[in-house]
């Protein structure tokens, strides 16, 4: 029996890593899941990421720790107010307070470090510049440029020949298609949490950037959000 190939799959816990892990697995890998305890205020997400984990079937799912409060500057890991009530125009205006400075170039550091040890080599991260692209971290040019330092500053590629390939298969849908994607995969989105400011029970706020983009994607798609709100939706 010949075995899957491996690929690592950045999981927040939020409905696009769920997503990404569910095509993942769809595509014939065998998934491991990396998340992240980095000092964010809705450590609640990390919860969801086991849940998620454990429905999609991810061979593994480790959480690694760094603390991103060290450098601040962004509404979810520092004491600065999360955004609320938001409109379009509002959240495409810039880039966001919510925006955690380097984030994904941390992330995906790791992950590439966890597919060098795996012997992977692919990695799926959840990225989307259609819906909202104010995150210049999850853009295509971003994602492109990354792949091209990984597969020169590896052993893997440098040494031994195997290439990377970070697999960002949600940068060009919106959130209801990214939704409509997860379901026909059987993704449960009950399972996934994106808010940036939820009550003490994890529920979120319906009110935040996050929050406000979700429940956009699931009205497009004709759909309720299954997660659990502070306030009636």
């Amino acid at each position: 029996m010949s075995q899957k190939p491996k690929a690592v799959i950045l999981l927040s816990g939020g409905l696009d890593s769920a997503t990404c892990l569910a095509i993942a697995r769809d595509q014939g890998f065998e998934p491991l899941a990396i998340s992240f305890r980095y000092g964010q205020r809705h450590q609640h997400e990390l919860a969801a990421a086991a849940r998620v984990a454990s429905a999609l079937g991810a061979a593994r799912h480790m959480i690694a720790d760094i603390d991103l409060r060290a450098f601040g500057g962004s509404a979810l890991t520092a004491d600065i107010a999360v955004p609320k009530d938001r409109d379009e125009s509002e959240m495409s205006r810039g880039i966001p307070i919510t925006y955690v400075p380097a984030r994904n170039t941390i992330f995906l550091s790791f992950a590439l470090a966890l597919a060098e040890v795996e012997q992977a080599q692919d990695i799926f991260i959840g990225v989307n510049a259609v819906d909202y692209s104010g995150y210049p971290d999850c853009r295509p040019d971003f994602i492109e440029a990354f792949e091209r330092m990984a597969n020169l500053a590896t052993k893997a590629a440098g040494g031994d020949g195997r290439k990377l390939t970070i697999h960002a298969p949600l940068i060009r849908l919106s959130k209801a298609e990214i939704i409509r994607t997860g379901l026909e995969l059987g993704v449960d989105y009950g399972l996934t949490t994106s808010c940036y400011d939820p009550a003490p029970d994890g529920r979120a706020c319906g009110h935040c950037d996050a929050c406000t983009l979700r429940l956009k994607g699931f009205a497009e798609a004709g759909l309720t959000d299954p997660a659990p709100y502070a306030e009636p939706r």
